[in-house]
C-alpha cells in the first residue's frame, strides 16, 4: 500500500492557518487599564478602555479616614496622566495647595486640584486590606478592586494594549 505525501498546497495551508491562529491570539489589539501582580506582567484583571479614556481611584485615605479621589486620563503615548485631585482634609499625606499651573478651588467642603498634569507610565499600589476601600470608577460604575485582587496585594495599574490570549486569560472587572 503506498501512502501519499501531503503536497505544497497542503503544507502552506497548515502554515497559514497555525500563522493566523498565532497572530489573532498574540497581537495586542484592545486598549485597557491592566492591574498586573507586582511588576510580573501577569495579568490578574483589567477594563476595557476606549482610546485615552478616562477613569477614577477613590479610596480613603489611611490617616484622616475621609474620602480622596484622584482622576486619571490615559494620553496618546498609552501614559497614565493625573489631571484632578478631591480630598477632605488637609491632613498628613494631602497636599496643602496646587502645584504651578495647577489650580485649587474649595467647594462644598471639599478641596480640588485641578488642571494637573502629573504623567506615569504606571504606578504601583498595595491594595488595602483595612479600610482604604480603593475603588476604580468608570463611566460612573464604581468597581471595588477587593473583589478583583486580594487585599494587601502588591499591584501594578497601567494601560495596556492586550491580545486576545490575555484578554481571554484575564478578568474582565466590567464582566464582558
Amino acid at each position: 500500500m503506498k501512502v501519499k505525501k501531503p503536497g505544497i498546497w497542503s503544507i502552506l495551508l497548515v502554515f497559514l492557518v497555525i500563522t493566523s491562529i498565532m497572530i489573532i491570539l498574540f497581537i495586542p489589539y484592545r486598549q485597557a487599564l491592566v492591574f498586573e501582580y507586582q511588576n510580573t506582567g501577569d495579568v490578574l484583571a483589567f477594563i476595557p478602555l476606549p482610546e485615552q479614556g478616562k477613569f477614577k481611584m477613590k479610596y480613603t485615605h489611611s490617616i484622616h479616614l475621609s474620602e480622596v479621589v484622584e482622576s486619571y486620563t490615559i494620553n496618546e503615548n498609552h501614559e497614565i496622566k493625573q489631571y484632578e485631585l478631591m480630598y477632605e482634609d488637609f491632613a498628613i499625606g494631602m497636599p496643602e495647595n496646587a502645584a504651578d499651573g495647577e489650580v485649587f478651588e474649595q467647594k462644598n467642603g471639599k478641596y480640588y486640584i485641578k488642571n494637573m498634569n502629573r504623567v506615569f507610565p504606571y504606578f504601583d499600589l498595595r491594595v488595602g486590606k483595612v479600610r482604604a476601600n480603593h475603588t476604580i470608577i468608570f463611566k460612573n460604575n464604581e468597581y471595588p478592586l477587593s473583589q478583583f485582587v486580594e487585599p494587601g496585594t502588591w499591584i501594578r495599574i497601567g494601560a495596556e494594549k492586550l491580545n486576545l490570549f490575555q484578554v481571554l486569560k484575564g478578568v474582565n472587572m466590567l464582566g464582558g
